[in-house]
């Protein structure tokens, strides 16, 4: 199954921060295939591991976040309705009019739409206003909070957007949970690669949970495998859209990328300065193999990084990723060379790394 397939795959299951055991279990058949033990740890975190060749080798840790961003259901009302809160940064302007599913606690999903006032009843008032999440509601069809409890949904329960993948023009997609599908999607690719030119490093491909609700997922994982090294492999914001044109300089369609720094900056104060005989090794990589390499910074992100650097002695660390556009949104756009480039390069970086490289910053 190529790229495409694999990334269409993961896009449409459901997965919502805490809810990875779909995902979890497509991408555990996936890695199963080239990497020597796959397993899945107690907090839901799928990883793979493939055997370095060096008798002594170093311990590199690639992963990408199997969850997506979605909502919890707070209330069911008395005529059927339900009330949400969000999990992870849904962007509010997006809400109404939105398909959604929802997961009963068996385990089910169900259809449901996020109603919007008719236009025609709309004060001119409230036509350019944003609603927060917590005075929208879903509407599933039924007419009264015993029918939603019948069907298994009640506070508490997980929703995400409608899972969707859309073909665009040439190798762009378009749909839900770009971020970070198109990391997992990688992940079995690189891993198919490191499978067929064995590393002399011990490689584990790791796809993490959490990242979207608190980032801690990835830390578990990092705290089981104890890496010297860490590569995050995650989306980063195309700047080739109008709105962000002045902003970033990162384009769809140019290449993988290397975040060189990333700081949250709003509660969270964490954040990732790329370690830079990492950085060095990518450039290496990337000129060798002709893969053209977008360099990234930018204030008020986070990755899983940020906690796995700390861990043990400290890891080192470098984000990585591909440009997606409309991030967080229903309709994330990415391009499929990006993430095979991405792909390249890190199985490239992991080929070449062997038990004398000096990871040290110093």
């Amino acid at each position: 199954m190529g790229l495409r397939e694999t990334i269409r795959e993961f896009m449409l299951a459901p997965a919502p921060s805490g809810y990875e055991s779909c995902m979890a279990a497509l991408l555990k058949a996936r890695l199963e295939k080239h990497c020597d033990e796959v397993r899945i740890d107690r907090a839901g975190n799928c990883i793979g591991r493939i055997a370095g060749t060096a008798s002594a080798p170093l311990r590199a840790m690639v992963f990408a976040h199997m969850d997506e961003l979605g909502f919890i259901v707070r209330r069911v009302n008395p005529d059927g309705t339900i009330q949400v809160d969000r999990l992870g940064g849904i962007p509010e302007k997006a809400l109404p009019g939105l398909e959604v599913l929802l997961r009963g606690e068996d385990g089910s999903w169900h259809p449901g739409v996020i109603g919007v006032k008719s236009h025609h009843a709309t004060p001119a008032e409230e036509k350019y206003r944003v609603d927060p999440v917590t005075s929208v509601w879903i509407d599933i069809g039924a007419q009264s909070d015993s029918d939603v409890n019948r069907i298994n949904i009640f506070a508490g329960c997980p929703a995400v957007y409608r899972p969707t993948f859309r073909e665009l023009e040439g190798t762009r997609v378009a749909g839900t949970s770009v971020d970070d599908r198109g990391g997992c999607a990688c992940l079995t690719d690189i891993a198919a690669r490191l499978a067929a030119e064995r590393p002399r490093c011990d490689v584990y491909i790791v796809g993490t949970v959490w990242e979207e609700f608190n980032l801690r997922g990835a830390m578990l994982a990092a705290r089981a495998i104890r890496p010297d090294l860490a590569l995050s492999l995650d989306v980063t914001l195309a700047g080739d859209t109008r709105d962000l044109a002045e902003r970033f300089d990162v384009r769809l369609g140019e290449g993988p990328c290397v975040q060189l720094y990333s700081f949250h900056g709003r509660g969270t104060l964490n954040g990732a300065i790329a370690n830079e005989p990492l950085f060095r090794l990518a450039k290496k990589a990337a000129g060798e193999c002709a893969i053209p390499l977008q360099r990234f910074s930018a204030l008020g992100l986070l990755t899983d990084a940020a906690y796995v650097q700390l861990e043990g002695e400290g890891v080192a660390c470098l984000e990585m990723g591909f440009p997606a556009r409309y991030t967080h949104s229903p309709v994330e756009v990415c391009d499929l060379n990006d993430i095979e480039g991405l792909s390249r390069l890190v199985s490239a970086m992991l080929v070449t790394l062997d038990d004398g490289y000096d990871l040290s910053r110093y």
